[in-house]
């Protein structure tokens, strides 16, 4: 009985959070969005809210004109060598036909500043390069990610340090399992048993990082972060170079004159295995890109359909397909992070593998 009250909890909370997303992307937030006439654009307000921005925007209320924006502004910070280290709020941005905030398509008349797009440039010239140093929403959301990751993992490693032979309780009971895995299945199984303890740090980092925030990503509100592109090509990028500044002779000796096959193969091989030094990061920042950014357009999208039908008897078949969907990216939430995770031990672990001595060819018949 306990246990069908705890998942009925749990279905009330999901309904409440996809309740509280349909009202966040009513028709006022959409018709604010659009930039003529009243007709609902489902690609305006799904690229608005997928993409990041200089502010916190977590919902409006009102009608059209007399509309209520709910949001958090964000500290901008621009540097140029002519303009110096300016530091503001983004709610200095205002519509010069209405006097309202609007970080979306507004000015800072006493900055000379306009912002279009999410783009800031200096009125009058717009081949001014600024340096744009803002704390933007994914920004923001990056540093909760990680404010909850130092605070999980300090808590655990306390209660390590204060009973390391008790039983696990709490928040540690639920998390070591979770690390065990990842240890014992991940850098183990694909690095090895001893060579796995100096990446294991890194991969348990990547993979809690990775599934916090796409939790994060799915709270009403919430930032699309691991659904940036610039994020995801951070994560390859550090992949990338803890692979191969750690790999062997071994490991680059098969890539650049792979023994055991004839001289005019390896010639062919060649560029073929500097091609897959780019391409398996690569495949790594589209993959967890493409997967969380796929799942928030579907979610909006069921959502989007209840104002682009006008009809109400639409809206508990969205609703139930995006509580559905919304179910299903918690389950994309921590396999992506997973598949991240294991692929980069199995990269690792490919570039520090030793090799038996294998024949050269060269010479062979």
């Amino acid at each position: 009985m306990e246990v069908i009250r705890k998942y009925a909890l749990l279905a009330l909370i999901i309904v409440a959070s996809i309740g509280t997303s349909i009202a966040s992307h009513g028709p006022a937030a959409v018709e604010d969005e659009a930039e003529t006439g009243d007709e609902f654009k489902p690609g305006e307000m799904i690229l608005h809210h997928i993409a990041d921005s200089h502010d916190w925007h977590f919902a409006t209320i009102g009608e059209k004109g007399h509309e209520k924006h709910i949001h958090l502004p964000l500290p901008v910070i621009l540097y140029s060598s002519a303009r110096g280290l300016e530091v503001f709020s983004s709610d200095r941005f205002v519509d010069p036909k209405t006097g309202h905030s609007n970080i979306s398509e507004g000015v800072y008349a006493e900055k000379g500043l306009a912002i279009h797009h999410g783009h800031i440039s200096v009125i009058g010239d717009e081949h001014a390069h600024l340096y744009d140093l803002s704390i933007t929403k994914n920004v923001a959301s990056s540093l909760i990610g990680a404010t909850l990751l130092i605070v999980v993992f300090f808590t655990v490693a306390s209660r390590y340090k204060k009973g390391a032979l008790s039983a696990p309780r709490g928040i540690q009971s639920f998390f070591e399992p979770i690390i065990l895995f990842v240890r014992d299945d991940v850098a183990k199984n694909f690095i090895g048993e001893k060579k796995y303890s100096k990446y294991l740090p890194y991969l348990l980092t990547l993979f809690f990082f990775i599934w916090f925030n796409n939790l994060l990503g799915l709270i009403p509100g919430g930032a699309n972060l691991t659904g940036n592109i610039n994020v995801t090509f951070t994560l390859a990028v550090l992949t990338f170079l803890i692979t191969n500044l750690s790999a062997n002779w071994h490991y680059w000796k098969h890539i650049l004159w792979t023994p055991g096959i004839p001289l005019p193969l390896r010639i062919i091989i060649l560029p073929i295995e500097v091609v897959g030094i780019i391409t398996k990061p690569f495949a790594l920042m589209v993959r967890l890109f493409a997967n969380i950014t796929a799942g928030h357009i579907i979610i909006l999208s069921f959502i989007g359909l209840i104002f682009i039908f006008k009809s109400v008897s639409i809206a508990p078949l969205s609703v139930a397909f995006g509580l559905f969907m919304n179910v299903m990216e918690l389950l994309v939430a921590i396999l992506q992070a997973y598949i991240f995770t294991m692929l980069t031990a199995m990269y690792i672990g490919s570039a520090i593998e030793d090799h038996a001595h294998e024949p050269d060819m060269d010479h062979g018949h």
